[in-house]
Parts: structure tokens; C-alpha cells; sequence
């Protein structure tokens, strides 16, 4: 290895391991859903924003966690989204917090993307990790 790779992870990486790798139990797999949601709440909409970079990674990594535990399959928001509703007998007119029925229905129709606002609403509305839209 490297020299200064070693240097630089030898002393970062013992206080960021629980955070930048994949889970193993459940507590782990807790411990980065917070770090996620807080991750959502400080960054919103901007997707310029210094750790958005960071917020993607710990979703890839919750999802790897929930692949291997849960094998789920691989879909994308929209799908899940569908899914979720169906499953709760969810309308389109129940999805205010995200948008109009128009809006609503051009994300469902794959025309609009969901935004990190409308991830974080879903999220809440139906008790999932906000990284279960970040998969598709």
C-alpha cells in the first residue's frame, strides 16, 4: 500500500468505518439510516450541496445492506413508489405532500423526477429510508 495512503487511513478511517461501509446487523444498517436522514434534512434541494457525494454513498451502501438482507428487487423509484401505494391503497390524492395530482402523475408516468423534498415526504409517509428511492 501506498505511504500516504496508509497515513491518511490509518488515522481517518477507524472514525468513519460505521458510516462508510456496508451494514452487517441491524443496528449498523439504524445508525446510517439516521446518518441518511439527517444527510437529507441538511442537504434539500441542493444538489450542489458539499455532501450530496456522501449522501449518495451511504444510500448505495444501505441499499446493499437491504439487497442482501432483504433480496429485494432491483427497481426504480417509480416502481417502488407504485408499489408502496399499491400496498397501502394509496391515490395519487394522497400524495399532496409531494406535489399536485399532476405533478404526481407526470413522476408516476416516469416525466418528472422525485426531488430530495418529495424523498424525504415519501419516506415519512410510508416508514422507509429515504435511500429506497435512491436505488432507481
Amino acid at each position: 500500500m501506498n505511504i500516504s495512503v496508509k497515513k491518511i487511513f490509518s488515522k481517518s478511517w477507524p472514525g468513519v468505518a460505521d458510516y462508510l461501509s456496508v451494514p452487517h446487523d441491524q443496528e449498523s444498517y439504524r445508525r446510517m439510516s439516521d446518518l441518511l436522514d439527517s444527510l437529507v434534512d441538511e442537504i434539500g434541494e441542493d444538489q450542489n450541496h458539499p455532501l450530496t457525494a456522501l449522501m449518495e454513498t451511504v444510500g448505495i451502501l444501505l441499499a446493499e445492506y437491504e439487497k442482501d438482507k432483504y433480496n429485494v428487487p432491483e427497481a426504480g423509484a417509480v416502481e417502488i413508489l407504485q408499489y408502496l401505494m399499491a400496498e397501502t391503497n394509496t391515490r395519487q390524492s394522497d400524495l399532496a405532500e409531494i406535489g399536485s395530482q399532476g405533478v404526481v402523475s407526470e413522476i408516476l408516468n416516469g416525466k418528472r423526477e422525485l426531488n430530495v423534498r418529495q424523498i424525504r415526504a415519501l419516506a415519512k409517509k410510508f416508514n422507509v429510508a429515504p435511500a429506497v428511492f435512491l436505488k432507481g
